[in-house]
């Protein structure tokens, strides 16, 4: 039950880092070494809370921290994408699955290309000269947001309008999941 309320306590604080880091973003162009530094180092403890195993899983999370961070270093280099992105992206790569981090830049991409056309209208119908700068922290922020929204929340938690009517009804939650695996299902082997 600690371990539980561990986990989903370190990634309500990654959500919320996360909705910090595109405000700063927004705000200041610029996402901060210590806030990227601290989402890095809750990962060790997320993967304690998870169960990862050191081999193969915690090592694999590193692997793809540090392919990530190449990649981006070399977009960095580039001056395709900001410093405190690459950073932000290597520290949320940390936490978040090999296949699920892929998800994330996916969401993260298409975000990002609405913002930046939202962003260059903007731009062109106030007839700026200067060079558009996009926060693309808020794209990344969506990206992971969506990905812990999607793949990290409990799926057997009842909504709240749910577990009112159970309530109502006098059924507690010992009872309503003895009910549950008491149903027979198409093809299963109970009775």
């Amino acid at each position: 039950m600690l371990v539980t309320t561990i986990h989903y306590g370190l990634l309500a604080a990654l959500a919320i880092a996360l909705v910090f880091a595109a405000f700063t973003d927004i705000r200041r162009r610029q996402i901060d070494n210590w806030l990227n530094a601290a989402i890095a180092l809750g990962a060790p403890v997320f993967w304690w809370s998870s169960g990862l195993s050191l081999w193969p899983d915690v090592a694999l999370q590193l692997g793809v921290a540090l392919a990530a961070f190449a990649i981006l270093a070399g977009l960095f280099a580039l001056r395709v994408m900001g410093g405190g992105d690459v950073k932000l992206l290597t520290a949320l790569a940390l936490w978040i699955e090999p296949m699920l981090f892929l998800q994330l830049i996916v969401i993260m991409a298409l975000s990002g290309g609405v913002l930046t056309v939202i962003m260059g209208s903007w731009h062109f119908l106030r007839r700026e000269r200067d060079r558009l700068a996009i926060p693309y922290g808020v794209a990344i922020a969506i990206g992971g947001l969506w990905v812990l929204g999607a793949n990290y929340l409990p799926e057997s938690a009842p909504e709240p309008s749910q577990a009112a009517a159970f309530e109502a009804a006098g059924v507690n939650q010992a009872a309503r999941t003895t009910q549950f695996h008491e149903l027979s299902f198409p093809g299963s082997t109970r009775s």
